[in-house]
């Protein structure tokens, strides 16, 4: 992680919204008239996928995909104009949710404003044209970054710089492909503009990382994206979750692929954690019973990082909408997860999600145990020596287990309710718990 991060970005929730397919209006006026209701959900930050104008040229579906961006400097006018989207920013000013813009370095669209104006900075296929090192990626040109010298890496700080006057922050797509020099020498001359900027890699998962390196490409682990970025993607486990979800492998192993984290990165990494985003399937589809979603929607804002929510998840959508085409997120599905995320994100507030020793543990192979535990001696946060505990039956089912917690009587901080704990054990109706503990958990 960057030395400078701030390290309050793990209480807060970030909002993703695809402009495209937030409404059937599409557009930035459409989501500034529904910021009052994001912000009383319980947002900090709003991520806007890629408003930039897409290419024409080998385009995916009949609109193309946000991802093939002809020019980085200009808005794309099916959304709006440049005034809509300022005014938009402005209006998550006002209400005090920052706004983090969709940032594709990788690549452009073939027929790009710098694919005419400079076809030197491009990568070049076997054939000799333009081309992408990702197989399936046919609809974009990729750019070279091998030479600092060449006036790319100029060139796109200096975009960076403009847009950074109006936003506060980037998720930077595929970041790992791009040189980690590059995004070290971004970051310091933005930080002259903007030093709150918020830098958010896409990084991605290990199976890709290989497999690009084998190639000869550059391909950054998380650890080196790290040096440059606030955060980081949770790709580095996501396949031990998907594994766990579709019944190939245990609880466990997914614990214990976030407890490495805790010793992999720096003491004070910050993880994207999410259940769904607009690459991934709806938690809803992968997790169609509702008691088992809302122990999977608590636990993933009660981990160590960043938490992520795709517009749509609140309201129980599972259907992942479509990048390329007008797929427009369905609000009126009759089922609301809005009042447990208010909820959780008032339990978020607590300092202990700021800094903290975390770990998961599987109690009866369904159910996982998840504790902060304050930290001890110069580092420590306020409120020593205390422990906040969240039980997460992730089947949905009742269960009785174990906890390593004294015996007593305790309260749910996500509804208020008394539950007790005797003998060592807890008795779930397949609901999700958290609690306060005195001292330290023996985890």
């Amino acid at each position: 992680m960057a030395d400078d991060t701030d390290i309050t970005l793990r209480s807060k929730v970030l909002y993703q919204v695809y402009v495209r397919n937030h409404s059937i209006e599409g557009s930035f006026r459409a989501v500034e008239a529904d910021l009052d209701r994001i912000k009383n959900l319980g947002v900090d930050i709003i991520h806007l996928l890629p408003v930039h104008p897409v290419g024409t040229k080998n385009r995916k579906g009949s609109l193309g995909s946000p991802y093939a961006i002809s020019d980085y400097r200009a808005i794309n006018p099916e959304l709006g104009t440049m005034e809509d989207f300022a005014g938009l920013v402005k209006a998550m000013h006002n209400r005090g949710i920052r706004c983090v813009m969709d940032i594709v370095y990788n690549h452009t669209s073939p027929d790009s404003f710098l694919a005419w104006r400079h076809p030197e900075w491009f990568y070049r296929g076997p054939d000799g044209g333009f081309g992408s090192r990702i197989g399936d990626w046919w609809d974009v040109a990729d750019l070279d970054y091998s030479d600092p010298a060449s006036g790319l890496w100029e060139y796109q700080i200096e975009t960076l710089k403009i847009w950074a006057k109006i936003v506060d922050g980037f998720r930077c797509d595929v970041a790992p492909l791009v040189p980690l020099e590059f995004w070290k020498r971004a970051r310091e001359e933005v930080a002259a503009v903007n030093p709150r900027c918020i830098w958010i890699a896409e990084s991605v998962e290990p199976s890709f990382i290989m497999e690009n390196r084998s190639r000869g490409l550059v391909c950054h682990s998380d650890s080196e994206m790290f040096r440059a970025f606030d955060a980081c993607y949770d790709y580095d486990i996501f396949a031990f979750y998907q594994a766990y979800i579709d019944g190939l492998s245990s609880l466990a192993s997914y614990a214990a692929k976030i407890n490495d984290q805790e010793y992999t990165y720096p003491a004070n990494y910050i993880k994207l954690r999410n259940l769904e985003n607009h690459d991934r399937d709806r938690a809803a589809f992968l997790i169609p019973d509702e008691k088992a979603l809302r122990n999977w929607t608590a636990f993933n804002y009660f981990q160590k990082g960043l938490t992520l929510i795709y517009a749509g998840e609140e309201t129980v959508n599972d259907f992942r909408p479509g990048l390329f085409d007008k797929d427009a997120v369905n609000w009126n599905t009759g089922k609301d997860l809005s009042p447990l995320m208010r909820a959780m994100y008032k339990i978020r507030q607590d300092p202990l999600f700021e800094s903290s020793a975390y770990h998961v543990e599987a109690l009866d192979g369904d159910t996982a145990l998840a504790v902060h535990r304050s930290i001890r001696g110069p580092a420590a946060a306020p409120g020593g020596g205390r422990a906040l505990a969240g039980l997460f039956c992730l089947k949905g089912q009742p269960v009785t287990a174990p906890v390593p917690v004294p015996d007593g009587s305790y309260v749910n901080r996500i509804d208020g309710s008394v539950f007790r704990i005797g003998g060592g054990r807890i008795r779930l109706a397949g609901n999700p718990v958290i609690f306060d503990t005195a001292g330290q958990i023996p985890l």
